[in-house]
């Protein structure tokens, strides 16, 4: 102890001295730590004085103890790299070392500033089309297992579909039925303002039975189940990676598309269009109740009209358009799982972005579904 605390205790010097060839050397010794530069700055000016001459040598090793912060400044006062013409320790050299592994990423942003649009641009494009490529990987597999299936029965994972069924669609029927009637509610009092001022009451039977079986029931039931589902599957997987528990499964040799996939895409393929009726049902009795209150309907002349209102093929529209939205929330979901890193910074980001592209998928297929079917179901 007492030795250290003499090094510490030496002052920093610095002198310049001319080898034999008349060649110039600052040499540094003593103790080189902050607080001795504190007490002395005069040398950090003669350093940056010495140091503006490219050509001079320098030598470090009579240096008794050199911590990072004196590294920090001899290092900024060499402009952000080493001498030509160094001499120091090896314990010293490591400092140095990690400064100017540091240095490397900060001198990419100055080179490419001029295309920094471009390479944005290009990585944005890149991520997509990388995406894209494993999203259909993903559903080719799914393809591939459900032909497997088919062929061998006895191995389909019934209890993790019951199981997914359960979770997505029996325990989703609270919130679903809560905003459904709630929806209905709002659509039937505001549609209730305009037809009063047309005298066509009537008519608000046909707005709620289209919209909602057709439209919104469908669109509610899988904004709601990709919010509360597709997010709990993708944490699920997440999870799964941060515990290693997908690579016990490999180790194990069991398939992750047929033990993990497969049961979520059919789950909710199956679940969602009836769920999708559940929540239809809930906002069609929320806009009964609202037009009985405002336009003095009665629930038996509501039921008495809705099938003439609204053809039966809207219905099967509706319940057509649930499982292919409960199939791109699954896939989806499952996509954005297993490209989580083991960290939990990683298992935050993909779960946000699962839930973000499976509602913009779900509206995108909306529209795709509208587009096609513009013309049927109309009475």
């Amino acid at each position: 102890m007492t030795d250290n605390r003499t090094d510490q205790d030496i002052p920093p010097t610095l002198e310049v001295v001319e080898d034999s060839g008349q060649q110039q050397c600052v040499k540094l010794s003593g103790s080189w730590n902050l607080r001795n530069l504190v007490i002395a700055p005069e040398l950090r000016q003669k350093i940056s004085s010495y140091a503006a001459n490219k050509n001079m040598q320098w030598d470090l090793i009579s240096i008794n103890v050199l911590d990072s912060a004196s590294a920090l400044i001899l290092w900024k006062a060499w402009g952000g790299k080493l001498p030509v013409a160094l001499q120091l320790r090896p314990e010293h050299q490591r400092l140095f070392e990690r400064w100017q592994a540091q240095k490397a990423p900060e001198s990419e942003p100055a080179r490419y500033s001029s295309s920094l649009l471009i390479k944005y641009g290009y990585q944005l494009l890149s991520n997509f089309w990388g995406q894209l490529l494993a999203f259909v990987t993903l559903l080719g597999q799914l393809i591939l297992d459900i032909g497997y299936l088919l062929l061998h029965p006895g191995e389909t994972p019934w209890s993790e579909i019951s199981i997914t069924i359960y979770e997505s669609g029996v325990r989703a029927l609270g919130i679903t039925a809560l905003v459904g009637f709630l929806i209905g509610i709002v659509l039937s009092y505001l549609s209730a303002l305009q037809l009063k001022i047309f005298g066509a009451e009537i008519y608000i039977i046909d707005i709620l039975g289209l919209s909602v079986i057709r439209e919104l029931g469908p669109l509610l039931a899988a904004i709601l189940v990709a919010g509360r589902s597709g997010s709990s599957m993708t944490a699920q997987i997440g999870i799964m990676r941060v515990t290693e528990e997908l690579d016990a499964l490999s180790a194990m040799g069991i398939s992750h598309s047929l033990r993990l996939i497969f049961p979520k895409v059919m789950a909710l393929t199956i679940v969602l269009p009836l769920i999708g009726v559940w929540t239809s049902s809930m906002a069609l009795i929320g806009g009964m109740v609202s037009a009985q209150n405002t336009l003095d309907i009665s629930y038996q002349q509501f039921f008495l009209r809705l099938p003439d209102a609204v053809p039966l093929i809207n219905l099967f529209i509706g319940l057509l358009k649930s499982a292919v939205f409960g199939l791109m929330i699954a896939l989806l979901a499952c996509h954005f799982g297993f490209r989580i890193k083991p960290n939990t910074e990683s298992l935050g980001n993909e779960t946000t972005n699962s839930v973000v592209a499976a509602i913009t998928v779900v509206i995108m297929v909306d529209a795709v579904f509208a587009i096609l079917f513009m013309h049927v179901g109309m009475p």
